[in-house]
């Protein structure tokens, strides 16, 4: 198919990708191993101990990993090769849920083992989730990201989906311990497709960076990348207020329609429905609506799901809402996941992704809990009733972040700085370093210059400058100094090679302010330390 003709593309099209669709399969068959395990230790749990404090911490050990490790893992999955990093983690995912099974066939698992295995595997998921999002981009044509993105959700909805159902009944024939089986021999199959599977070096020419450093650069890039900050705000606004109807739509089911099991899973069957519905309409709404729109046409589907929630008790129409919330939730999670993708360039990408997930979880995690205590202390529907309030208030109030689709941004790096000339080249790791450029502008030009310099200055703190300023001489008003501080010289070698393509036209437009025909004058500076 061609990458020109983007009438072809379809919900499905990703799917031709032969890379692409056996990674989804495995991944889809893991997930729904993942969605059993998380029954089984739930219910291992409630046979050792009749502590609710130690149920409740079974969810603390699956959530806490994501807040510890998933912003070192953004920063390890720019650093290394990815492939790799995913045979890692799915390895140490298999080998913690074949740990457990051993130890829950042979009768030696207690409450604190159970946790311990399970806080393990949630370490390998927040490990793996930046660097798994991050080589989407690579595995299929940019004109079908968005729908890669979705079936992913529809990956995810659909082990939500079945992984319950069919973990419950594999528990109630031959116990928790197999589950734990089938969940470690479902990561077999997606290491098998990465093991045959050699991904391009995307870190050729550029220093290694230190996990260290490559989080300070990635939260760098975070706070001044107003893509990112976008995505990062919309994405808050939506989660805080949806997170509702995922907290108590448990307690709607279970005390007020009052639901067994198979109600509950029919329940989360039909967000799955809807899922998959949403996923096969995106690829066409997609291509007359922009990123924004598709997220506030599903924050509005899903603000009326809410709304149905807080007050209608008619079991088909709650089952028919909670299709339509599964619409909304992929059209509205999935652009903004797609845009998250598409507007940070390679270098930064897992580490974007990174807070990116940490701004979904976490406000997921926090969300949830903040609207238990709201219904306890008011009344469920009231709970609902506010959440779709404040949905429907958020439409509004984040038009001012849009969202990109990434068509309008050239993130290939543009490689048009020329290596930094300088005598005698320190060593990677020497610095601080403080580069000095003198530029010469027309007086009359000045105002419109400091404009363009800062925003250019933005860009600059963005790529690894930790500090930055501009000075104008006051005994020559048309003389100015930029300077910025970079930590190390291996950091600014891989500052020259993160400008982007669409970062040209506004260092083009700075660069036209300054006189002369040649360019302004760089000077490069390196820490000296007092010696004795």
């Amino acid at each position: 198919m061609s990458d020109e003709d983007p009438h072809r593309s379809t919900a499905w099209s990703p799917l031709l990708q032969p890379l692409f669709r056996a990674l989804w399969i495995a991944a889809t068959v893991s997930n729904i191993g993942t969605w059993m395990q998380n029954v089984g230790g739930v219910w291992l749990m409630t046979t050792l101990t009749t502590s609710p404090v130690m149920v409740a911490l079974m969810q603390t050990a699956t959530s806490l990993p994501v807040f510890l490790v998933v912003l070192p893992a953004g920063a390890l999955a720019d650093i290394v090769d990815r492939r790799k990093m995913l045979l890692v983690t799915q390895g140490w995912m298999l080998a913690a849920a074949a740990g457990l099974s051993i130890l829950t066939f042979q009768g030696a698992s207690s409450p604190w083992v159970l946790l311990g295995f399970t806080f393990a595997l949630g370490l390998g998921a927040a490990m793996n989730m930046p660097v798994w999002q991050a080589v989407v981009p690579g595995l299929v044509p940019p004109r079908e990201l968005p729908a890669a993105v979705t079936l992913n959700g529809v990956s995810f909805n659909i082990a939500r989906a079945i992984g319950p159902a069919l973990g419950g009944a594999i528990v109630a024939y031959s116990g928790p311990a197999a589950v734990f089986l089938l969940n470690a021999l479902s990561f077999l199959g997606v290491i098998a497709v990465l093991y045959r599977w050699h991904g391009p070096d995307e870190k050729k020419g550029l220093p290694v960076e230190h996990v260290l450093g490559a989080i300070r650069a990635g939260t760098r890039y975070a706070v001044n990348s107003p893509h990112l900050r976008a995505v990062l705000l919309r994405c808050i606004a939506f989660i805080v207020f949806a997170s509702a109807l995922w907290a108590l739509m448990p307690v709607v089911a279970r005390y007020e329609l009052g639901m067994g099991s198979r109600g509950f899973g029919i329940l989360f069957g039909c967000i799955g429905l809807g899922a998959l519905m949403g996923a096969a309409v995106m690829p066409r709404i997609g291509q007359a609506l922009s990123p924004d729109m598709m997220v506030t046409v599903g924050s509005a589907v899903f603000c009326v799901a809410t709304l149905v929630l807080a007050y209608v008790r008619i079991t088909t129409v709650i089952y028919l809402a909670m299709v339509a919330a599964g619409i909304g939730w992929i059209l509205a999670m999935a652009s903004m996941t797609v845009s998250a993708q598409v507007t940070a360039p390679s270098w930064v990408r897992a580490r974007a992704l990174a807070f990116y997930t940490l701004a979904f979880q976490g406000g997921l995690a926090v969300s949830s809990a903040l609207w238990g205590q709201v219904s306890a202390y008011t009344s469920t529907s009231t709970a609902l009733l506010a959440a779709g309030i404040g949905l429907a208030a958020g439409m509004v109030l984040v038009r001012r972040w849009p969202l990109k689709s990434g068509r309008e941004l050239d993130l290939t790096p543009s490689r048009h700085w020329p290596h930094p000339s300088v005598q005698d080249e320190p060593e990677p790791d020497a610095g601080p370093i403080l580069v000095m450029l003198e530029y010469r502008i027309d007086v009359s030009t000045c105002d419109d210059f400091a404009r363009a310099i800062h925003a250019y200055g933005r860009i600059r703190k963005r790529d690894g400058a930790t500090r930055w300023r501009l000075f104008r001489d006051l005994s020559d008003p048309g003389r100015y100094l930029e300077l910025f501080v970079v930590d190390s010289w291996a950091e600014h070698v891989r500052q020259h090679a993160r400008m982007a393509v669409a970062d040209r036209e506004i260092e083009d437009r700075v660069r036209s302010f300054h006189i002369g025909n040649a360019p302004p004058v760089v000077s490069h500076f390196i820490y000296e330390p007092y010696k004795k």
